[in-house]
């Protein structure tokens, strides 16, 4: 749930070195100098197009970065492209069809395979290399998230990991005192039905980040290592925890879902922003903006469980791509490089995007933080001890089963179908699509 646990360590503000990439730099004769302008008096106008998604909050600060870096870098205009996360694809999805992606995209792990085998995303492997993009102090394993094919198609902008906001205040007013980091689902149940008789509602849980959650902590996975089929093969895995949901939903601890699939997802349209919710499910560079959206004090802990640390794992947030298309690939990797890079820059992000995956940024920046933005913080250094290897990046086809699988829920809640009818459809019909990933 891009909102909800929701695309993943993945918290503070990503910022970075302020090493090659800081936009004024002293020069040998004590003039400053915008990013690479000493190799041109006279810098031809450079225009670049970038797309994001996320909340108001996320669309504010970014609008102002750019601004920050056109006024360091006058020759450059960069148009902005946003929106909620589902429309997002929708919008990028006939513009990838006409060759017409923008020059930086906002990435999903779930849709790198996609676009990068289809040739609509530039290896940035010489562009990072040579330095354009500097990622000198960010760890190996963390850039190689962005690898498909041993080819680097995104820079992680963070690291995350999904986790439980909820409203402690709310929580304890109905007598919950505390929730632990080794709760259970059947806590999660008897807290949810505390909360059903004060009126507050449970977030829904979204189909396609916490039914693989779910698998993982049941030492299954929601696709195979080679993406050419599903992870799991015993339909008792979804039964289980479809039946748990479908009892959960009809017992009213969700919102109903004909206005649940309304939403777009964004953190002002989350229930507990909205007041009428108590908790949801959520990534943890999401929780300063839930935050933010509601205008409370909100706690962060783990998923339920048991066996959490086998669901558990730390992703890239999101990542920066560069379309194949681009004719200023060299201008969007150095855009790329200052907004990892630069401190004052990554000072706006508070967390928001993940934890930044430059070292000297990430340690620069937690003495800035708030007592709020440091629950992310150790929230992620949590997880980083209590949680398991994150699986392969989606395959081809990820997204189409996961719209089944959407399919299949709200046929579900619905009562359109069966769960045990919805397993073997869904089975079914996720293997035919994965099996043309076959070579």
């Amino acid at each position: 749930m891009k909102r909800r646990l929701f695309p993943a360590m993945l918290l503070i503000p990503m910022m970075f070195s302020l090493i090659g990439c800081s936009a004024k730099q002293p020069s040998t004769d004590g003039n400053p100098r915008t990013i690479e302008t000493e190799n041109s008096s006279a810098k031809q106008e450079v225009k670049l197009r970038i797309a994001w998604w996320g909340g108001q909050s996320r669309h504010d600060y970014t609008l102002k970065l750019i601004a920050m870096y056109q006024e360091l870098n006058p020759n450059v205009k960069i148009d902005t492209e946003y929106a909620g996360f589902d429309d997002f694809w929708k919008k990028l999805a006939p513009q990838a069809a006409a060759n017409q992606l923008p020059d930086i995209i906002q990435m999903d792990i779930s849709y790198l395979t996609q676009y990068a085998t289809k040739d609509q995303l530039e290896d940035l492997s010489e562009l990072a290399n040579n330095g354009t993009i500097d990622v000198r102090l960010a760890s190996p394993e963390t850039i190689d998230s962005g690898r498909v094919d041993g080819k680097l198609y995104g820079i992680p902008l963070g690291v995350n990991a999904m986790g439980t906001t909820y409203d402690a205040a709310m929580l304890k007013e109905a007598g919950v005192s505390a929730i632990p980091k080794s709760w259970t689902w059947s806590d999660l149940e008897q807290i949810a039905k505390q909360m059903k008789a004060k009126g507050k509602v449970l977030d829904h849980m979204r189909f396609d980040q916490f039914f693989p959650y779910y698998l993982r902590t049941q030492d299954q996975h929601y696709f195979s290592q080679d993406g050419t089929s599903l992870g799991f093969s015993d339909p008792r895995y979804f039964i289980d925890y479809f039946t748990m949901y479908l009892q959960w939903y009809e017992a009213g601890y969700m919102r109903d879902w004909g206005k649940e699939s309304l939403s777009k997802l964004t953190p002002e349209e989350n229930p507990i922003a909205l007041g009428d919710g108590f908790m949801t499910m959520a990534w943890s560079n999401q929780f300063t903006s839930l935050q933010e959206a509601a205008r409370k004090p909100l706690n962060l802990t783990g998923l339920p469980g048991p066996n959490g640390k086998l669901g558990l794992y730390l992703k890239p947030t999101m990542l920066f791509s560069i379309a194949k298309s681009s004719k200023q690939k060299s201008e969007a990797a150095k855009f790329i490089s200052w907004f990892l890079n630069d401190l004052e820059a990554n000072k706006l992000i508070k967390g928001d995007r993940g934890i930044p995956i430059s070292s000297k940024v990430k340690d620069a920046l937690k003495p800035t933080l708030s007592e709020e933005e440091l629950k992310v913080y150790d929230y992620v250094t949590w997880v980083e001890k209590n949680s398991s290897p994150m699986d392969p990046p989606d395959p081809i086809g990820s997204a189409e089963v996961s719209r089944l699988l959407r399919d299949m829920q709200e046929q579900i809640l619905f009562r359109k179908i069966t769960v045990e009818e919805a397993a073997a459809k869904f089975m079914s019909e996720a293997n035919a699509i994965l099996a043309k990933n076959k070579k």
